[in-house]
């Protein structure tokens, strides 16, 4: 294949995936700014390594393991760096446990209460909630994505749901209270 080929094939295929591609990344990184660069990095890595891509393999689940590694492996960076704050500094850090505005206006919409608790979520229940209820995919697909046994994403699906609804229930119960 020549190279106007495969950018033609990549284009049709892996381009209309970066509303996807983002909503993984938004919900592993934990900000709109490091999801950007999150999918900016994983579509140059996509283009670089398209030519692995293999007729019949789902573009999506392709697509969503080179976000998912991407965002991992940025992560653990972070977490890296974030262990090596010499320990004057992290004494003097403060945490700010207040609620912001965004956080109390979530309160007060279901939607925005679910994303709220979705985002609370360990990264592993997070991710499979993420891939399957908002971007479709079935255990199979996630199972690619994840590198993970389909049992092992149906025990996360579960897990991560049942978690949520415990979130959920919380909140309720304090807002009633």
């Amino acid at each position: 294949m020549n190279e106007e080929h495969i950018r033609a094939r990549f284009e049709i295929l892996i381009l209309p995936l970066m509303n996807d591609a983002y909503n993984l990344a938004r919900w592993l990184m934990r900000s709109p700014q490091d999801a950007e660069d999150m999918v900016q990095e994983s579509y140059l890595r996509a283009f670089k390594f398209f030519n692995s891509f293999h007729e019949g393999t789902n573009p999506k689940a392709w697509l969503l393991r080179i976000v998912r590694n991407t965002c991992y492996t940025a992560l653990a960076g972070r977490e890296k760096k974030r262990r090596e704050v010499p320990l004057e500094e992290e004494a003097n850090e403060i945490p700010d446990t207040s609620a912001s505005p965004l956080t109390t206006l979530s309160k007060q919409a279901t939607v925005e209460a679910v994303r709220a608790a979705v985002a609370e979520l360990d990264v592993d229940f997070r991710e499979a909630i993420v891939l399957r209820e908002l971007e479709g995919l079935s255990y199979k697909e996630i199972s690619e994505v994840t590198c993970v046994p389909i049992g092992t994403v149906m025990s996360r699906l579960s897990r991560g749901r049942n978690h949520l609804a415990l979130i959920l229930f919380d909140r309720r119960t304090v807002d009633q209270l």
